[in-house]
């Protein structure tokens, strides 16, 4: 009790020790945790490398056998002490003046104010001087005097330094005996306690030093020294320290930054797991020699949060820590639905409008490119729904050349598509068949925007206030009429055929991409309640073999889908009340007659085609921006290229670079030519402009 009145007299030694409650809160594990939505944890992250600490354990969840054996060996008298030990003190001043190997005197208190604050330790050049050690002495009757013995011995226990870089009762008993603190048994307990004088020492050292203090133990069920020995060996090899959840690297590894960290997010665990295992499964079945890699996002419409983040699932992955819902890839015809939503919304098409699905060719600007199909064939005239739910390219491009590139990119950039190229040019018209690279973070929120009545709001993972007010970015009649036709089985069927896997149970709009060369597949879709992506190829940009939008990911696609909806067989969107229903037949059977839904004022009965002979005359062969290659190998006046035209030809005559060519092709040589249609007056009907090397 002197020390108690001493304590007053050295306060400033003392002014700064933390109450229990605000060591707890100062303590840093070196992990930092992503939970979802229900504090579930999703995955652990290491962010200090300094050392290893992971939470804060309290007292009651520590073994008993660890709590005697810690008190047994370093601190026989704790319970019974003020903060020092004057017995111990005693011996240990005994030992130096009679020459005796020293003992220590310092009590689990004096060790644990040391720790608070390492200026109270008073270690200069090797030497501990006196008068620190009595400030040690001091603060420590002063700890004890405000802190319970149980707070003391917790907070001890969770401060101390264990083997290498092991903070902590929690990393010790996780890195060296793979368990939790509370699961200890009395041979792990002593092991760890005889540790702590000397953390790194030799293992035969420990287990020497705790055979000796079994003989001090109060314990019925003492611990067996052979057996000490034996599991000593565990401070030769350290067991890895389990990461927690395993669930969500990729999101971990964007979010988490501070050491104790603990991120709330969006994210269900248990369909984030679900998720994983659908397109581990999926790219395990085609096969790391087809496809190695594979990334998903699921996203609630209502509120725009992010309920399942899947960045990597690809079992032979070779760049598994790539997030693939953050990568940019090409996006194939995955763009079509938001091309179609503009010539809906301008009143240039309706669902019913027929399109050109024959041969056509794109100037490029360095050459010309054919766009083919799905299946390589072409179709003639087909109308909006069925080029759109079948996925032709043809139409697509006859669409872009009718809403206008500039009025497609900028709808594109209002959706979300952040990557763009400024200039709409960069893309030429093929930008209708998916050019750009976007991520699957950019297709999923823009999909949603069709989910949600047109309405674009970026989306959340992270817990907290929504986010702002949406904006209109489609006309919700415009939305519907795309999801409607999406979602359309009988639409599809001439690309996919009835029994695909974009065929939910329940109602679903989907739509699949694939791009140049098979490097990328996508599958977008939603219901009323989700919108759901997956993206599947080669992070390293090497060809799919034998994998298409409807054997890749739309599989994974299903399954996800499938299990979101459960056993309810969700419902179509109501029709909005802006649209016109009539009953549509088509002239000459070119499709089935069927209900069909218009905006105002585009409604119609009876599709009927144009006759050629009426449509404006239009030069076929060749084509804008041609270039064509001489073979060398080949005599000259082999080499022809043909003159055709279509649409209301006669009394037409074909020119090239002025001079009038009477025969159905002409003899190209090098350089640059104009051919033209014209009539004996010279008015030009149509031009194109070829390039010969």
């Amino acid at each position: 009790m002197v020390l108690a009145g001493l304590s007053w007299l050295l306060l400033p030694a003392v002014v700064g020790l933390p109450s229990p409650e605000q060591l707890r809160q100062s303590y840093q594990p070196s992990e930092s945790w992503l939970v979802d939505r229900y504090g579930v944890v999703l995955q652990s992250r290491r962010v200090d490398e300094s050392a290893r600490r992971l939470p804060w354990v309290p007292l009651a969840e520590m073994s008993p056998a660890l709590l005697a054996a810690v008190v047994q060996v370093e601190d026989r008298r704790f319970r019974w002490h003020y903060g020092v030990d004057l017995l111990a003190v005693a011996a240990a001043l005994r030992d130096r003046l009679d020459g005796s190997r020293l003992r220590g005197a310092s009590t689990l208190t004096m060790q644990l104010v040391a720790r608070i604050d390492p200026a109270l330790t008073g270690t200069v050049a090797g030497s501990r001087p006196i008068n620190a050690k009595l400030r040690q002495a001091l603060a420590a009757t002063a700890l004890e005097m405000r802190w319970t013995k149980g707070e003391i011995l917790e907070a001890y226990l969770n401060l101390a330094p264990f083997r290498g870089e092991l903070i902590g009762i929690s990393a010790a008993a996780e890195g060296l005996f793979g368990r939790s603190p509370l699961a200890l048994d009395a041979t792990e307990s002593l092991l760890l306690a005889t540790s702590l004088r000397a953390p790194n020492a030799e293992p035969e050292v420990i287990a020497r030093r705790a055979c000796a203090a079994v003989g001090m133990q109060d314990s019925v069920a003492l611990p067996d020294c052979a057996d000490i020995k034996r599991r000593a060996q565990v401070f030769r090899e350290r067991v890895p320290i389990k990461v927690e959840g395993g669930l969500a690297p990729h999101l971990a590894q964007r979010l988490l930054k501070l050491p104790g960290q603990r991120v709330v997010s969006t994210l269900d665990a248990g369909l984030q797991r679900r998720v994983h295992e659908v397109l581990s499964s999926q790219l395990s079945d085609l096969g790391p020699d087809a496809v190695r890699d594979g990334a998903a996002l699921v996203v609630d419409n209502a509120t725009g949060e992010v309920r399942a983040w899947v960045g990597s699932a690809g079992p032979a992955s070779n760049a598994a820590l790539i997030d693939g819902v953050l990568a940019r890839r090409q996006a194939g015809s995955t763009l079509k639905p938001f091309l179609y939503a503009l010539a809906l919304e301008q009143r240039l098409l309706t669902p019913a409008s027929l399109l050109d699905d024959s041969p056509t060719g794109v100037d490029t600007g360095v050459g010309l490119y054919v766009p083919q199909n799905y299946d390589r064939r072409f179709r003639g005239p087909v109308s909006l729904r069925t080029a759109l739910a079948s996925s032709l390219n043809v139409p697509a491009v006859r669409t872009i050349e009718l809403v206008g590139l500039p009025r497609f990119h900028a709808l594109l950039g209002q959706l979300g598509y952040a990557g763009l190229q400024p200039d709409p040019d960069f893309y030429g018209t093929s930008l209708a068949l998916g050019s750009p690279e976007v991520t699957l973070l950019e297709q999923v929120a823009a999909y949603r925007v069709l989910a949600d009545a047109g309405r674009y709001r970026p989306l959340r993972w992270m817990a907290g206030p929504e986010s702002p007010e949406p904006g209109q970015v489609i006309d919700p009649a415009v939305a519907w009429l795309i999801g409607d036709i999406l979602a359309d089985r009988n639409a599809r069927a001439a690309t996919f055929g009835f029994a695909s896997p974009l065929a939910t149970p329940g109602w679903a709009a989907a739509k699949t991409g694939t791009s140049v060369e098979m490097r990328d597949n996508w599958c977008i879709g939603f219901n009323r309640q989700y919108t759901v992506g997956v993206w599947v190829g080669n992070f390293e940009g090497d060809p799919m073999r034998d994998v298409s939008g409807v054997s890749g990911a739309a599989p994974v696609w299903f399954e996800i889908m499938r299990f979101l909806q459960g056993s309810e067989e969700g419902s179509a969107p109501e029709v909005p009340t802006a649209l016109i229903a009539r009953q549509v037949s088509f002239d000459r059977g070119v499709e089935p007659d069927r209900r069909e839904y218009f905006l105002p004022g585009t409604e119609m009965q009876r599709v009927q085609l144009v006759d050629p002979s009426t449509r404006p005359a239009r030069i076929v062969m060749p084509p804008r921006g041609m270039v064509v290659a001489l073979d060398p190998d080949i005599p000259t006046d082999r080499q022809r290229i043909p003159l055709l035209a279509d649409g209301a030809t006669d009394g037409l005559e074909f020119h090239v670079n002025g001079r009038r060519v009477d025969a159905p092709a002409w003899w190209p040589v090098s350089g640059r030519h104009s051919v033209t249609l014209q009539d004996r007056s010279g008015r030009v009907h149509d031009v194109v402009e070829v390039l010969v090397r």
